[in-house]
């Protein structure tokens, strides 16, 4: 029993490493699209994740269609501001996969759109040009997600 974080091509390694510590401490598996804007190894990255890398089920890929052949049944949610359906309007399952994009730009527009029913968002401003950190932002739909699933036993 799990869920599945996606970063689709992150660029800031203290983001990728808050959401990695999260995933470590609720068995939630995180999935990295390359390219990255940082170097795995980054020192700052690892700090980030402080001493919970140990405890992280990280995959790496080189393309989202990687990703996809890996788990042609998955349930793959994005997480964008371009969504008209909010994140506590889905009924999450066990091994869902909630997807986030760069922090500059967010997910591509034809991944979106191209499934759209699978878009979600938070609420927040509209018209501010700014949205809530990539971090942030994880955490609250995954801990949605967890609380649906009863916590998936974590305790």
């Amino acid at each position: 029993m799990s869920l599945n974080i996606v970063l689709y091509e992150p660029e800031i390694h203290w983001n990728t490493g808050a959401i990695a510590r999260s995933c470590g401490l609720t068995h939630t598996r995180l999935h990295l699209i390359e390219p990255f804007g940082f170097e795995i190894d980054d020192k700052h990255l690892k700090r980030a994740g402080l001493d919970y890398w140990d405890l992280v089920d990280i995959n790496i890929y080189k393309n989202v269609e990687e990703l996809y052949a890996k788990y042609p049944e998955g349930r793959f949610f994005m997480a964008t501001t371009k969504a008209k359906k909010l994140y506590t309007e889905v009924e999450f399952q066990d091994e869902d996969f909630i997807m986030f994009g760069p922090e500059t730009r967010g997910l591509p527009e034809d991944m979106i759109f191209g499934n759209y029913d699978m878009a979600i968002k938070i609420p927040m401003l509209k018209d501010f040009g700014r949205s809530l950190n990539l971090a942030n932002s994880a955490n609250i739909i995954l801990f949605e997600a967890l609380r649906q699933l009863n916590f998936l036993d974590l305790g």
